[in-house]
This record gives C-alpha cells, structure tokens and sequence, in this order.
C-alpha cells in the first residue's frame, strides 16, 4: 500500500491507495528524464505549456501520456492503457485516462495539461 499523493497539490492526502493513481500521475507530471532515482519515468507534456490547444497538440498530447504510461503495461502492472482528450477551461486540455490493471478492473483519471 502507498501513501495516495493528491493531484492537484502533488502533496501527501493522508490516506493510502492500491491503485495505480500514483504511479500514473508520477509519470504524467514528472518532466522525462529529471527525477534522480530513475531517467527513464516522466513524460514530454511539460513540453506543450507554449503550444496552441490545436488537434495536433492534442494528438501529441496523447501521445506523450501513451509513452509515458508504457511501462506500466511492460511491467505487468497493467493491462492496458487508453487515453484520449476533451476540452478544459481556456488555457487547458484535458487528459481522460483508462488503465486496465492486471485483475481487469478499469481505474479511470483526469489530467490537466497546460496550453496556451
């Protein structure tokens, strides 16, 4: 069991979590390659904060969240991972993520990414 992390503080919540809610947002809000312990955890979204919400950012959004999920799925973690995009307040695209874990159950989660 981890200590839930809260996505919109990246602080502690107090309570605990058997999802994959950490994992997910630790490699969605990480920038690739900046955290100590392992280069290889992050994700490019940070690289998009000077973008226009355009259908290409948002492919590349997608994207960027897909790769960085990955090893989610290559470390028998999850099953699999599906993410598309939806419309958030102005300035914002929004990141809708389903990932399978390994007993099948759907874990759904939100993530916010900054646009110009």
């Amino acid at each position: 069991m981890d200590a839930l992390l809260d996505p919109t503080t990246g602080g502690y919540t107090g309570t605990s979590t058997t999802t994959l809610a950490n994992p997910v947002y630790i490699r969605l809000k990480t920038p690739l390659g900046s955290w100590w312990a392992d280069p290889t955890i992050g994700s490019r979204l940070h690289e998009l904060e000077r973008e226009k919400d355009t259908p290409r950012v948002r492919g590349l959004a997608i994207q960027y969240a897909e790769q960085a999920l990955q090893p989610l799925i290559d470390d028998k973690r999850a099953q699999s991972v599906t993410v598309t995009s939806a419309d958030g307040q102005t300035g914002w695209l929004i990141l809708l993520i389903e990932v399978v874990d390994v007993s099948g159950n759907p874990q759904h989660f939100k993530h916010p990414v900054k646009v110009s």
